[in-house]
């Protein structure tokens, strides 16, 4: 049974460093082996390449482009009209992939559109968003690239986000039926939407293809006051046999706080804490990408 593995999530973590380079090279001073970026095209790929080579990194997860952020937008997949801008996004993010050596990139949904009935047009943007599926898993194949499907929760963090629930996300995956689509389980999601932790990781760690954690509701690390036992969580995820990575994905706290630990001592065994890359602490305020995912 190997232990879990763990990457630093460069939108959320080291908020008081500018830019993902920094932020690269912090978390490799921090104790990490990968990181995930959510958004990176605000820097050329080969700078971001370079960065997680000297910091000793895999990159192991990206986003697609959000679409217009003045408008709104936080992902384009399900959103009708946007099909074109949908590819050109993943157009994006596959060279990036390719430049930083990055496997998986997560294929954002998208919005309910404004004033719309989330029933009226489920149908609709399902549609949609399994011809942009169908469209991305061919794409992909020819790289060698996983897609992923992430549920985001609409009670707290996106009201109008059109993929909120694991149950929704796999009956997408089985309709689109390619073996490089797969499911991202962030359990801050699953257990403010559905709760029910254990049975949802047995029935669905079959088709996952990438773990992000945070505390519940306050979405801070795992080690902080909360709802869910990461202890528990995280012996779970060994003992069916999980063995890809777990994106820490939350928020840090403000002043002196301390990274938690990206290394799972054996089994269910309490987890220490490690300091942060030297630099001013400053408190949390936003990540980089201006929503939440």
């Amino acid at each position: 049974m190997a232990p879990l593995r763990f990457s630093a999530n460069l939108s959320w973590l080291f908020p008081e460093l500018s830019g993902f380079p920094a932020r690269l090279r912090a978390a490799g001073s921090s104790g990490f082996e990968a990181a995930e970026i959510g958004w990176p095209y605000a820097e050329p790929p080969e700078a971001l390449a370079r960065a997680a080579r000297e910091a000793g990194l895999r990159v192991v997860l990206i986003n697609t482009p959000p679409g217009d952020r003045e408008k709104g937008e936080n992902g384009l997949g399900a959103v009708p009209g946007r099909q074109a801008a949908f590819r050109e996004g993943l157009e994006q993010a596959v060279l990036y992939a390719k430049a930083l050596g990055c496997s998986r990139i997560h294929l954002m949904a998208g919005r309910v559109p404004k004033g719309a009935d989330r029933t009226a047009v489920r149908g609709e943007m399902e549609v949609v968003f399994l011809e942009n599926l169908r469209h991305a898993a061919e794409v992909l194949a020819q790289e060698n690239l996983v897609g992923l499907l992430e549920p985001i929760n609409t009670r707290i963090t996106d009201p109008r986000y059109f993929l909120d629930t694991p149950q929704q996300a796999a009956a997408i995956l089985q309709k689109v039926g390619r073996p490089n689509l797969q499911l991202q389980m962030d359990l801050f999601h699953w257990q403010i939407m559905d709760g029910n932790l254990t049975g949802n990781v047995r029935e669905f760690l079959p088709i996952v293809g990438h773990v992000q954690v945070a505390q519940v509701p306050g979405r801070g690390e795992p080690d902080s006051p909360g709802e869910l036992n990461f202890s528990y969580l995280f012996q779970l995820l060994e003992d069916e046999g999980y063995t890809g990575f777990v994106g820490c994905e939350y928020q840090p706290r403000g002043g002196e706080w301390t990274l938690w630990s990206p290394v799972l001592v054996s089994g269910s065994k309490c987890l220490g804490s490690i300091a942060p890359a030297a630099g001013p602490q400053d408190t949390f305020t936003r990540p980089l990408e201006s929503f939440s995912v």
